[in-house]
């Protein structure tokens, strides 16, 4: 009886401003950080998060000098707001959606420059079909598009995946081959014959994803063994900006061959080796079953999914010989 007097208390009592106020400092560095994201002084973000932890009964952040991170009960609490935060933010447009003639609207969280005719196609068809829906494509880091999909503010993620949240659902929608590259000023830029040993050393731009741990390990691994400079001199989540990077000669860097393929034909990128057998990172569909879609949602996820399963996944493969789309 007592643990429902609690819960009820809770319900009742809590204030959901400040779930959305921790939210944003879970997702931050520093109490400052926060402050700066939410458009209030410091003090107020610590007063904020304080009366959180007196109402919860439970440290929330472990801070110390160098240290700011959530304690476990603050991890807990960091995925069951992102959830609230989610339903919340969506019930302005299922309101809508009751009454109006619209079908609706879609946010796509969209990891940076997806070239995939499927996809294109779908999106093509989607607005035939619904012209009075409308979309909103966020480019985000992989990370970030998926957080999104779990929290529910976005309607769907196409992107990159490394660990399965058994909450979400996934389809491989293509995959891409990666190999390295330079730009103009490079000095090994229009040299034939080249081998893996005249890369050693060499300084490296890359992707924030690029590591062991994460979904370009493959990626990682094609450095190493090229024995670039352990260094990387710049990185991005944006495949746009390591394409500047490396044609502006900061570094050998990373990028999708069937990409980048025009801008080979174009004299602003060299390939170097290895030439054999590129890394091959998939790029998935990422939807949340539990999310409420409205109708133009349920649409377009619909249309991608039979699409995906129409289009053999030799047609949805670009390597080295697929040409700029």
């Amino acid at each position: 009886m007592a643990e429902t007097d609690t819960a009820d208390r809770m319900t009742r009592d809590l204030d959901w401003n400040l779930l959305r106020s921790f939210v944003i400092i879970a997702q931050s560095r520093s109490i400052s950080d926060a402050a700066r994201r939410l458009h209030l002084t410091q003090p107020s973000v610590s007063t904020a998060l304080k009366r959180l932890e007196d109402r919860i009964g439970k440290r929330l952040i472990d801070r110390a000098p160098g240290r700011f991170e959530l304690t476990r009960a603050g991890a807990v609490l960091y995925r069951e707001a992102l959830e609230i935060h989610g339903a919340v933010y969506r019930l302005s447009t299922l309101m809508r959606d009751v009454t109006d003639e619209v079908t609706g609207h879609v946010r796509l969280a969209v990891a940076s420059h997806v070239v995939c005719p499927v996809f294109d196609q779908v999106l093509a068809e989607f607005h035939t079909q619904h012209p009075r829906a409308t979309l909103s494509l966020s480019v985000l880091g992989s990370s970030e598009a998926l957080a999104s999909v779990s929290a529910r503010t976005a309607s769907l993620a196409v992107c990159l995946v490394h660990r399965r949240d058994p909450k979400l659902e996934y389809m491989r929608l293509y995959r891409e081959f990666f190999g390295l590259f330079c730009g103009p000023s490079h000095p090994l830029f229009g040299r034939e014959n080249l081998q893996k040993t005249d890369l050693a050393g060499q300084s490296a731009v890359s992707f924030e994803t690029d590591r062991l741990h994460d979904a370009l390990r493959s990626v990682t691994l094609l450095r190493a063994e090229s024995e670039l400079s352990e260094k990387i001199i710049g990185t991005s989540s944006h495949l746009e900006e390591v394409r500047r990077m490396v044609i502006a000669g900061l570094g050998i860097g990373p990028l999708p061959l069937h990409v980048v393929a025009r801008d080979v034909r174009d004299g602003l990128l060299w390939r170097l080796p290895p030439y054999d057998d590129p890394p091959a990172i998939d790029v998935h569909l990422v939807w949340n079953p539990k999310a409420v879609l409205n109708r133009a949602e349920a649409s377009l996820l619909q249309r991608l999914r039979a699409a995906i399963a129409a289009v053999p996944m030799e047609a949805r493969t670009y390597g080295p010989s697929t040409k700029y789309l």
